[in-house]
């Protein structure tokens, strides 16, 4: 789900049909030593119905693996729902005017928007707008890989909460949310195209502008910059060395945007010692 939160803020986790019914080959990286394999899989949120991604080498790694890790466990959509509305409700001002008119613009009702904080409200607002241009959460990567492990059998780790990564936005700064909303707000209007961006390069394997449209997201702030993606990288790439203890095959996907730029999951890793090999497929 984060990811589908940290695709909308880099579209996100996001209208052109370019991927529509197309094959895609997502990058994918492995770090392995005599006994242990960990594959990281950079996924997308939210796709358009029928993309073809799940096949080739993603698949023939993924059955390989013992083991699925993912951001978080298969969410349950009510549960997060009220899980935001309860750290998400307002009773502040009214935002700007042009907040309001953006958020009718795309569906909600006059002053519903001004119920949200400010965080919640970018995310709506970005979540609205993906969904506007024909993207579903129901098609993203992590639905497929939490149902093919489920008809597996394999085991599956999350490596954060619902409520916690929620909680990173909740926690910001009122000038960081602030920023986030006035930046949501304002790319609104090409939400679509740069979605249309952000998925197609997901889809030819091209993580250098995975990690350039991360980047942009991020420029609204650098405190969120540091809350939704360093520390989180750097968590997550601690996690890769201490699971490389262990034997075994691991299939570990977490959003796209975490594995693309300089402060990338694989930059952190090699910094450990760790050497980060993209599969050829």
């Amino acid at each position: 789900m984060f990811k589908c939160l940290v695709l909308t803020l880099a579209a996100l986790c996001l209208g052109g049909c370019s991927m529509f019914a197309e094959d895609a080959d997502p990058a994918l990286w492995v770090v392995e030593d005599e006994d242990t394999t960990i594959y990281l899989f950079g996924t997308v949120h939210v796709l358009q119905p029928r993309t073809q991604w799940f096949d080739d080498g993603v698949r023939e790694a993924f059955d390989a693996s013992d083991e699925l890790v993912t951001e978080i466990a298969k969410p349950d959509p009510a549960a997060i729902a009220a899980l935001a509305a309860r750290l998400g409700a307002r009773g502040g001002p009214p935002f700007p005017a042009k907040v309001d008119a953006a958020a009718q613009k795309l569906g909600m009702a006059r002053g519903e928007i001004d119920r949200l904080e400010p965080w919640l409200a970018a995310l709506t607002l970005s979540q609205l707008a993906v969904a506007k241009a024909g993207y579903a959460a129901d098609a993203g990567v992590e639905a497929t890989l939490h149902d093919a492990a489920a008809d597996a059998g394999k085991r599956v780790y999350a490596l954060e909460t619902a409520e916690s990564q929620l909680m990173l936005f909740d926690t910001l700064s009122g000038a960081a949310q602030s920023a986030m909303l006035d930046a949501t707000v304002k790319d609104l209007p090409e939400a679509g195209k740069r979605t249309a961006r952000f998925v197609h390069a997901w889809g030819a394997g091209d993580a250098e502008t995975v990690g350039a449209e991360m980047n942009r997201a991020m420029e609204a702030s650098p405190e969120i910059a540091q809350a939704l993606v360093t520390r989180r990288n750097a968590h997550w790439a601690d996690w890769v060395v201490r699971r490389m203890q262990q034997p075994g095959t691991v299939f570990m996907a977490v959003g796209a945007g975490h594995l693309a730029g300089k402060n990338s999951v694989q930059a952190m890793l090699a910094e450990k010692g760790l050497k980060v090999e993209r599969v050829a497929y």
